[in-house]
């Protein structure tokens, strides 16, 4: 989610001889981006539903309700931003309003991912107010899932038989920055309160000493003491999931961005300590879907978890200096020619038809359920475009 202007990034890593430039690669890979893109909206505009993945060679297609409806819009704003071609612009539109009931939903607390994803870039685009409208009625839907005794947002709601009692994902940082954004434009120091006290109670929960994190949280609603910590979509409950460690980076590289509180920067730089310097890194810096299966170097990737920390990186390199700022620009551009290789990449080729028309392969979604292993996913597309526009931005400042 981009609600701020397009980031001015200072500085970028040096090309080796032979390498593309920086504006080479960013240049060719928005090239498949619309290769592709162009071939996987004209196989899905008239259809309802938000691309998500692939299954069985078929385009999968979610509804509203899905926690990624908002990628596809939001990567097609990203293809406007890049090529300032209007098909772009229109397309983005068009699936930006399709997620308009989410504004509205109770029962979610993705909405800075469904809402901020098309309805920010949008805003951040084009200044239309009625974007603005919807961002600011999906900030007041998502207060109410936040409880003061707890201090977080809920995550899931509970189901049948459940044995949690107030789940919390370390996913949830991504949505405090709708948040942040509505206490500004606003002026409700509440929205800006409720994403403080969410991220500080992640921060002092969520967290092993070496900087790594679990993936949920559950807690006692009436108490707010912790009852359990475990890992859902990772390996084992003490087990580092690729994807959670990505989200914790950007999310609080974002919250120091937006409150400037040295405990998120802090907590950023561990992070990103510990995620590129870890022993089972592969050397081309995208991770297995979880740092501690078994099975590496047989596990599967996920490219998904790259593409969020490079995204990350760049940004955390704005709020760093000297050696370390620059080894955080240098590792997001080894990501980003990893990602934009033919061994993660998309073609572009025969009308977007490869990879299902999505960009990058080799993301895993959710392994212990067996769902979405080693498929192209949405939310990837979206932080890799995002994170190539910040690599242009960094490089054009240098």
């Amino acid at each position: 989610m981009r609600l701020i202007a397009a980031l001015s990034l200072a500085g970028a890593a040096t090309c080796a001889v032979g390498q593309e430039t920086v504006p080479q690669l960013v240049q060719r890979s928005i090239d498949t981006a619309a290769a592709q893109y162009g071939g996987l909206l004209a196989k899905v505009q008239r259809k309802p539903g938000f691309p998500r993945t692939v299954d069985k060679a078929e385009v999968v297609l979610v509804g509203v309700g899905d926690w990624t409806a908002g990628f596809f819009p939001g990567s097609l704003w990203y293809l406007y931003e890049a090529t300032g071609d209007a098909k772009w612009r229109l397309a983005a539109a068009d699936y930006t309003a399709r997620t308009a009931p989410a504004k509205f939903d109770k029962s979610q607390h993705d909405l800075g991912f469904m809402l901020g994803a098309g309805y920010g870039n949008g805003y951040r685009l084009t200044g239309d107010p009625a974007y603005r409208d919807a961002l600011l009625a999906g900030a007041t839907t998502l207060v109410t899932r936040f409880n003061p005794k707890v201090g977080s947002i809920q995550s899931w709601d509970l189901w049948p038989n459940s044995t949690w009692a107030y789940p919390v994902i370390v996913d949830n940082l991504m949505n405090l920055e709708l948040l942040t954004w509505a206490a500004r434009t606003a002026v409700e120091p509440r929205y800006r309160d409720v994403a403080v006290t969410h991220a500080d109670t992640t921060l002092r929960n969520h967290f092993r000493p070496d900087g790594s994190s679990f993936h949920l949280v559950d807690y006692d609603p009436g108490t707010g003491k912790v009852r359990g910590k475990v890992t859902v979509q990772g390996h084992a409950d003490g087990s580092s999931w690729a994807r959670g460690q990505a989200w914790a980076l950007y999310g609080y590289t974002m919250m120091y961005r937006e409150t400037k509180k040295e405990d998120y920067l802090r907590q950023a730089h561990k992070i990103a300590a510990f995620f590129m310097q870890h022993p089972r890194l592969p050397a081309d810096k995208v991770p297995y879907w979880d740092f501690d299966d078994p099975a590496i170097p047989n596990a599967p990737r996920d490219s998904s978890a790259a593409a969020i920390v490079a995204s990350s990186l760049l940004e955390l390199a704005t709020f760093s200096s000297g050696e370390q700022a620059g080894s955080y620009r240098a590792f997001a551009e080894a990501q980003l020619r990893s990602l934009a290789s033919t061994a993660y990449l998309a073609s572009g080729g025969e009308g977007g038809s490869d990879n299902g028309g999505f960009l990058l392969k080799h993301a895993t979604g959710h392994k212990p359920a067996g769902k979405e292993i080693d498929v192209p996913l949405n939310y990837a597309d979206y932080y890799f475009l995002e994170a190539l526009l910040r690599l242009k931005g960094a490089h054009a400042g240098s």
